[in-house]
Order: structure tokens, then sequence, then C-alpha cells
């Protein structure tokens, strides 16, 4: 059953069970107030024509009348029970024997009852001893019938059953139309649900009112409809960047492999025996492109550890000093000056002191092949706010303004001539490394007067470390 029917059904069932219980109890309360209000008048009928009879007094027409308003009648009895004065409303078979006015006069106490005449409902008597000065008067019997008062109670009866029906009926219609107004907004949601696509994350569901059940409930929903959005999308970036790592590697791959595979035949063929010379050329172009092989595994190894967060070993560290290392390291060649330009003070950060001089040497590295013979690279550490960075500026050609932001990419080169000098692997690792310490790489460049590389790292890397999980400032 739908969650608007049970609702509808469980409210009509509340209300309806409600009314019922209290059409019961004021249905009661009417009846014994009607009832007592005919044995109260005839009481009181009897109390007043009792005061009269006691005073030596007769009851005169007009005491009769009064006491017969009201269909009171009154009847006087003797000590033997015969009656002496009696209303002319008397029922029909009134004037018998009566078993209240019996106990009245056996007891000497008040005694009350019902009595059924001929043709009539039930009538409540009252019989009350009297002594009076004078007379043979010595109970006086009043009584009513509870016909009028039944009329009133079946009347109050049929009003009652006729209102707690309609009110049950106005409840189902009040109870479905509440129902579905609440429920408005989950068929709004679910309409929306239902219109959007396999993979369509993109659009977001409704929200009526964001404070109530209903509300949060959606505004939930969307959160994590966003989630799976962006989850999915680094999904597909993901599986984009790995197909286009596997085909870019795959193409790195099958140059040198080409040409070893023919140097191999050729060897095989022929140039063991009949020319020595281009034997050994062959030999060192076999060395020469397996080593460039050698390197881009590695190169793809380094990148997938970076891929699966391998863990990075941190401590207090002068930025400095790992400059200058990767300074005179790439400085041995000679073929371009390679300056340290040392700060004023040590620069202290947390970081892992092989993977930075891995940057250092990567940039280093990029620098000496793009940077002409007899040109210069300068390396620079200072203070920037929160962070600390190394600066590596050359005077090579530069890089066009439209190819700066595709440097950092896997196997992109910038100068396509020199694309035999490495794999188009560095950038990526380094960039990698930086965002690893929780840092960044950037590039700037002018064509014409060189490029500059700056690696930014925080002081202290944010998140848990891997060997110290506190280091003092």
């Amino acid at each position: 059953m739908p969650i608007r029917w049970r609702l509808t059904l469980y409210i009509a069932l509340a209300i309806g069970a409600i009314l019922l219980v209290l059409g019961v109890v004021l249905f009661f309360l009417l009846r014994d107030a009607l009832l007592s209000n005919v044995e109260d008048t005839a009481r009181a009928r009897a109390l007043h024509a009792a005061r009269n009879i006691r005073s030596g007094e007769d009851l005169e027409e007009d005491d009769v009348e009064e006491l017969a308003l009201d269909g009171v009648f009154v009847i006087v009895r003797d000590q033997e029970g015969r009656v002496l004065e009696e209303t002319v409303n008397l029922p029909v078979g009134g004037g018998a024997d009566d078993p209240v006015s019996q106990r009245a006069l056996d007891s000497g106490e008040p005694a009350s009852g019902t009595a059924g005449f001929s043709g009539d409902e039930p009538s409540f008597i009252y019989a009350l001893p009297v002594h009076p000065e004078v007379g043979r008067a010595r109970v006086v019997e009043a009584g009513k019938s509870y016909e009028s008062a039944l009329e009133g109670v079946g009347a109050v009866g049929t009003i009652l059953a006729a209102g707690i029906g309609v009110a049950c009926l106005l409840s189902i219609g009040g109870a479905y139309l509440l129902a579905r107004a609440a429920l408005r907004p989950v068929e709004v949601v679910t309409d929306t649900a239902r219109d959007m696509g396999e993979g369509d994350l993109a659009k977001r569901l409704p929200v009526a009112n964001p404070q109530d059940e209903i509300g949060r409930l959606t505004t939930t929903i969307n959160a994590l409809l966003a989630r799976l959005d962006a989850a999915l999308r680094r999904r597909e970036e993901a599986l984009s960047r790995q197909r286009r790592f596997a085909a870019d590697a795959s193409h790195e791959l099958r140059t040198p492999l080409t040409s070893i595979s023919g140097h191999a035949r050729m060897l095989d063929e022929w140039a063991l025996e009949g020319d020595r010379e281009t034997a050994r050329r062959s030999v060192a172009a076999i060395r020469r492109e397996a080593g460039k092989m050698r390197d881009l595994v590695e190169s793809l190894l380094t990148l997938t550890r970076a891929d699966e967060d391998a863990p990075i070993e941190v401590g207090r560290h002068d930025l400095g000093a790992v400059a200058e290392e990767a300074a005179e390291t790439a400085a041995s060649d000679g073929r371009v000056s390679v300056e340290f330009v040392p700060g004023e003070h040590e620069v202290m950060a947390t970081f892992d002191r092989e993977r930075v001089l891995q940057v250092a040497s990567i940039l280093l590295d990029n620098a000496r092949k793009y940077t002409p013979e007899g040109g210069n690279i300068t390396l620079r550490v200072k203070e920037e706010d929160h962070s600390v960075a190394l600066e590596i500026s050359d005077t090579g050609p530069g890089i066009p303004e439209d190819q700066l932001p595709l440097v950092f990419e896997r196997f992109y080169r910038a100068d396509a001539a020199r694309s035999a000098e490495g794999v188009g692997l560095g950038l990526s690792i380094a960039r990698q490394i930086a965002e690893a310490h929780g840092g960044t790489l950037r590039a700037r460049s002018k064509l014409g007067e060189g490029s500059t590389f700056t690696l930014l790292l925080p002081r202290r890397k944010p998140g848990p470390w891997t060997r110290e999980s506190e280091l003092p400032d």
C-alpha cells in the first residue's frame, strides 16, 4: 500500500477513534444529565407537597396544578397505602399499590425506584413519609416518566452518530489531502530522479524546504550526488590519463625497441663477421637505446609509485644546502654555467631530502638541455609567507606562452627537435613530488630570455608523517 494511503488510513483511524470515544462519553454524560433532571424534578415536587401536608394545609387546586407541571404526577397515601389525593395526569394504573411507597411506609425513610405503567416508558418514583399535625396522609409520592428524557437521549445519540460519521468522512478527506501535501516534495524528487539519465549526475534534486526532514534528506542526497559526480569525473580523468599514458609509453618504447631490433638483426646477419666497425657502432647504439629504455622504465616506476601515494620520509632540512648540492653536481660537465646564490640565513623546512634533491636535479637537467653552450643557470632559495621556494632560472630560448601550461604533462616536450634527449617525464615526476609534499611547481618563461621554474614547499607538510609524527620548527 502506498505511503499516502497508509498515512490517510492511520490519521483517519486515529481521528475516528478519538471522535468515537468523545461521542460515547458525551452521550452517556448527556443521558445521565437528562435522567438526573427527571429524578431531581420528581424529588423537588415530592418535597414541596410534603411541606404543605406537614403544615396541615390542604392541597389547593393551584398547588395541584403547580405540582403537575412538566409531566410530574403526585399521589398522597394513608397508612394503608390507599390514595387520598392525586393529580389529574396520573398514568393509567398509577394509583395501584406501589412497592416504592410501601417501602417508605415500612421504613419511615424516603424511597425511590422505577415503575412501569401500561403504554408508557418507565417512570421514576420518589416516596417521602410525612407526619402531618392533622389528617390521614402518611406518604407523598411524586413521579415523572422517563419518556421525554429518553426521547432527548435518542435525539442526541442520532445527532452524535451522524456528526461522528460526517467527521470521519471529513477526516479521511483531510488526511488524504494532508498526506498528499506532505508527500508532494517526495513525488517531485522521485520524478526528478527518474528523469536523470544513467551517469547524468550533474542535475540536482529540488529542495522545497531545507529545514524539514524531506529537505534535509534531499540536501544529503544532493551532496552524495555531487560526491559521486566528482568521483566519476576523477575516474574518467584517471582512465583518460591511463589510456594516454599507455599510448605515450608504447610510443616511447617503440622507437628504441625498433632501433635495437634493427641493429640486432644487422649484427646477426652480417655485421659480426663482415664489418667489425659497423658491429661496434651497432652495439653502441643498442646500449644507448637500452639505456633510454631503462631510464624510461625507471621514470615510469617513479610515476607509478607517486600515483599510489608512496610514503615519503620527512625531516627538518636546509633547502639551501639541497640546492647547493644539486648545483655542484650539475656544474660538473662545464657546458653551461651553474651558479648557486646563497641566502642570508638557512631556509629550514620539513621535506624528504632525497625527493627534493631529485626535483632540483630534474629542473637543472631540464635547464641544461635547453640552455645553449655558454649560457647561465641560477639557483636561489627564499621564503614566501608560510612556504619556502627553490627557484631555477636559465638563459635558454624560452617556452611559448600557449605551451607553458603543458610542460608538466607526461611525455610532453616543448622543443620537438630535442625529443631524443629525454622521455618527457622529468617535469611530471617533479610536480608529483612537489604535490606529495603539499607544495606546487610553477613555471614562467619569456621567449628569447629564458625560463624560471619554482618549487614551493610548505614549512611543515600537512597531514600524517611516515617517520616522524611531529617535528620542531
